[in-house]
């Protein structure tokens, strides 16, 4: 079985220059964990929910950063540089381009290529999703689901 017998054409895509809120608003509406970053037709990177959560991780707090209750009432003893420092940070994330935190090395497949092929890739680089290439443009999308129902159909 070929990729462009699972694959999906009808790709949600963004533009580098789309903001990181435009595109957390895009995957939720869409029902996706990410999407290619496309330009003028190409393949350019590829963003998804990982990237998103990645923003939130504040050094300083050694990882994901979620007040508790205890945190909120601590704020008036805490160093109020660092406070606001977290707290403009998570502000300004949802203004910047996508093309600030999009994954630039992406890997692709084409729509002949076999579904045991685009497992490998899958598996092998722990990803969801390889963007469908023909001519250098987007084409499609496959995704690890749809390998799944692929082979359901076999």
């Amino acid at each position: 079985m070929k990729v462009k017998d699972v694959m999906n054409p009808d790709v949600v895509v963004c533009s580098p220059n789309d903001t990181i809120g435009d595109v957390a608003r895009l995957l939720k509406q869409n029902d996706i964990s990410g999407l290619p970053v496309v330009d003028d037709g190409k393949v350019v990177g590829v963003v998804s929910e990982g990237d998103l959560l990645r923003l939130l991780e504040v050094p300083e707090h050694g990882g994901l950063w979620l007040p508790s209750p205890f945190e909120v009432i601590e704020v008036p003893i805490r160093e109020l540089i660092n406070w606001e420092d977290t707290k403009r940070m998570l502000d300004d994330v949802g203004s910047q381009p996508v093309e600030d935190i999009m994954r630039t090395n992406v890997y692709t497949i084409s729509p002949e290529d076999s579904i045991e092929k685009a497992s490998a890739i899958i598996t092998k680089h722990k990803i969801n999703r390889l963007p469908v290439i023909e001519g250098g443009l987007l084409v499609g999308i496959v995704t690890r689901g749809d390998i799944i129902r692929g082979l359901g159909k076999l």
